[in-house]
């Protein structure tokens, strides 16, 4: 709730709310020291490798049992844990901070301190998504479920480093699209709840729809790979085709355009476009 005039108001904010709110929240980000952004960005990657276990977690040993769609939705449904954990605990997530080429785009960011924050989250978000993905390794999670969990984890490592060049490039773009949007969504809350509501639906729809996220790939390969590379017994017992599956696919065949895709749907299709519609006269 908030006051105006005297007024209490528990509406949403309005869109040309919104957007004055995303530009002023991308100039504090943009504005932040060096050490507590980092540490920040460590969290988002801990927290959307969360909602990717969370995410394997359920579509383990799902095949046949499941409608594909159902399965999809379920996974989607739970990943959500990642960006509530990122919005409402507060941490710095590189997809979500390509809204801040609104403020950029008003002036008030410069070119030099809009790289610099990507540069540093993407980096403390692969620290944190890598973490994560070390610690699985060691806790030995997929051997839970007589192995239904490591074979859901390599399974879905080998099929993103698969990707066609520029079909990851796409998906990409799609899924920071929608991850912008529920960011966007976030900026209209009042309340928790609100935001929590405002995530669900645009994260779920780009889990179920299998885009491509940059931050939770960060998690989802590395974990493949460390389990094929420090498990090489179970790995070869799932029967999975694995022989694409290494650092070098991991760079340049998936996390390459899948985040050129994500800067693309985020900065551009998302933040770009409402800077042009509310923002861009003002300016």
């Amino acid at each position: 709730m908030a006051a105006t005039n005297g007024e209490v108001r528990i509406d949403a904010l309005l869109p040309q709310e919104m957007a004055e709110r995303a530009e002023a929240v991308g100039a504090k980000k943009a504005g932040m020291a060096f050490l507590p952004m980092f540490m920040l960005a460590v969290l988002a990657g801990a927290f959307i490798a969360l909602g990717a276990i969370f995410a394997t977690t359920v579509s383990a040993g799902t095949a046949g049992v499941w409608p594909y769609g159902v399965a999809r939705l379920l996974s989607g449904l739970v990943f959500c844990l990642g960006l509530i954990l990122v919005v409402v605990g507060g941490a710095e997530l590189f997809t979500g901070n390509n809204l801040i080429v609104m403020a950029w785009a008003s002036g008030q960011v410069s070119t030099a301190s809009l790289l610099r924050n990507w540069g540093i989250v993407y980096a403390g978000n692969f620290v944190g998504s890598v973490g994560t993905a070390v610690l699985m390794l060691i806790a030995r999670q997929h051997l839970f479920g007589g192995g239904a969990l490591g074979t859901a984890a390599l399974n879905i490592a080998a099929g993103k480093v698969n990707l066609e060049f520029f079909q990851a490039l796409a998906l990409g773009v799609l899924c920071n699209t929608l991850v912008c949007l529920a960011v966007w969504l976030t900026f209209s809350a009042r309340s928790t709840i609100d935001k929590i509501a405002a995530i669900l639906f645009p994260i779920a729809a780009f889990v179920a729809a299998g885009f491509e996220h940059s931050i939770a790939n960060m998690y989802f390969i590395p974990y493949g790979l460390l389990v094929k590379q420090f498990d090489a017994a179970f790995a070869a017992g799932t029967g999975l085709d694995l022989s694409g599956l290494t650092w070098g696919a991991f760079f340049l065949r998936n996390l390459l355009p899948v985040t050129l895709g994500n800067i693309i749907g985020g900065g551009v299709l998302v933040a770009a476009v409402y800077w042009l519609v509310f923002l861009k006269r003002r300016s």
